[in-house]
């Protein structure tokens, strides 16, 4: 190839480069759901937003946001209960092995516990989905909205499993019954699960669901009359809280942070 033909060789990649950065640009500034930007911002959960704006907490330009597909700019001033919605620099992913009697929410009206309370940061964080009161375990923090969103919807099919103690032996129907799902109390129908009763003491049970639907594990053994003694959540998305005593936290490392970008399908 002369070196005519590598100028305009040359020309023509930096042609293509150009309009690749203005295309950039371009879709930087499209309008994009709310959720979704806040979700991005490090405020909550897609699911947790979609909750503030139907409270009538969420104000976009001094207005009140009612519709939960409202999109917005990067240039839109947004705040949320009052708070205006800053710019996070960095994501921050947090391992707790959370202790009992310990509230897995940001704030509590009744001045108990909370997981932040454990995990103090000066950036704003929030737990990945809830842990009740009386469970133990796993448990993310993050402000990462995407990732939050991502790791508990049931599309992404993500593993959680729990070791259970109930009041009694697990009878082999039973559990057979839940391992191919059940419908709740409300109606809500479970999907197939993994369960493993111990052989020394049946009423010891691991079990791995992939939904995470509110307090799933001791509303499936009360639906058969058992009650949960102890539940402790041992792995989820691949993460356990192997060397952590019960209360401490730390970040995750590279590898695991890869490991949950994978299973969430944010890359491939």
């Amino acid at each position: 190839m002369n070196t005519k033909q590598n100028n305009l060789a040359l020309s023509k990649d930096m042609q293509k480069r150009k309009k690749s950065i203005n295309t950039n640009i371009i879709d930087e500034n499209k309008p994009i759901r709310i959720n979704k930007f806040l979700a991005e911002a490090g405020v909550a959960s897609r699911r947790k937003i979609d909750e503030l704006i139907l409270q009538g907490l969420i104000k976009v330009n001094g207005k009140t946001i009612q519709e939960l597909g409202y999109k917005v700019l990067n240039t839109d001033f947004i705040t949320v209960n009052g708070d205006p919605v800053k710019e996070i620099k960095h994501n921050i992913y947090i391992l707790l092995n959370k202790p009992k009697n310990i509230i897995t929410t940001t704030s509590d009206e009744h001045n108990r516990k909370t997981v932040l309370d454990i995990v103090k940061k000066d950036t704003r964080i929030f737990p990945i989905g809830r842990l009740d009161r009386n469970t133990t375990g796993v448990l993310l923090l993050t402000n990462d909205g995407e990732i939050a969103f991502r790791l508990t919807h049931p599309k992404y099919l993500i593993e959680r499993t729990y070791s259970v103690k109930l009041d009694k032996e697990l009878k082999e129907n039973h559990a057979k019954s839940i391992s191919e799902g059940i419908v709740l109390d409300d109606g809500d129908k479970t999907g197939p699960c993994e369960l493993f009763i111990n052989p020394t003491d049946n009423s010891k049970v691991i079990i791995t669901l992939t939904e995470g639907k509110n307090r799933e594990v001791r509303r499936i053994f009360e639906q058969f009359g058992y009650e949960v003694k102890q539940l402790d959540r041992k792995i989820f998305a691949g993460l356990t809280t192997k060397g952590l005593n019960r209360g401490d936290y730390r970040h995750l490392t590279k590898e695991e942070l890869m490991g949950i970008r994978k299973l969430t399908k944010l890359i491939r």
